[in-house]
Order: C-alpha cells, then structure tokens, then sequence
C-alpha cells in the first residue's frame, strides 16, 4: 500500500501529532501578575541549535532516501545515517553536562 518512504513519512507526522497536539489543544496560558505568560525555558531554542535539529532531521531524510533502507540492508543506513547524527547529538549531551556541572568562579 505505502512506498517505504511513506512509511517513514507517515510516522514522522504521527510522532509530530503527538508531541505537538496536546500542546496546540490545551489550556491558555493565564497571565502572571506582572503581565507576562508563564516561562516554558524548555521551548525557548538558540538558532544555533535550531538549526542542529533541521540539519539531523534532514540528514536522516537524505541518507534514506540514498541508502533506500526498506529495500536494501539496514546496516548501511545506520552507519552512514543514524548513526552520525547519534554520534553528534551524544557528543553535545556529553558537552552540556560537563558545561553545567563545572565549577564557577568565586567572586
């Protein structure tokens, strides 16, 4: 019924639904006292990694329409696909921690 990359299309949109609908049908924010909504720090992306995002997601697009996953081996993909963008975003992680747990100036 559906190519494989329909397939791949088909899920990313259900995954996109379900992170992106509750938030879109949910309840309003209510204003704070100093007129301000409430803060979300977890929606606030720099560009910078905005853009990370963007480039993994079309990474991954780009190496399965190369490596053509559901028609061929798998292992390739994962090399040359998944498998640097898990390396870069792991590497990022790594970086972020020790970034948060280093130990700050006195003043």
């Amino acid at each position: 019924m559906f190519s494989g990359i329909q397939e791949i299309l088909l899920i990313l949109l259900i995954v996109l639904a379900i992170v992106f609908l509750p938030r879109i049908t949910g309840r309003r924010q209510t204003p704070v006292a100093n007129g301000r909504g409430r803060r979300r720090p977890y929606l606030k992306f720099s560009g910078p990694l905005r853009l990370a995002i963007l480039g993994s997601i079309a990474w991954l697009f780009l190496a399965a329409v190369y490596f053509e996953p559901w028609h061929r081996d798998l292992p390739p993909y994962l090399y040359a696909g998944a498998g640097p963008v898990a390396l870069f975003w792991g590497i990022l992680w790594i970086a972020a921690g020790f970034r948060k747990h280093r130990k700050k100036p006195r003043v």
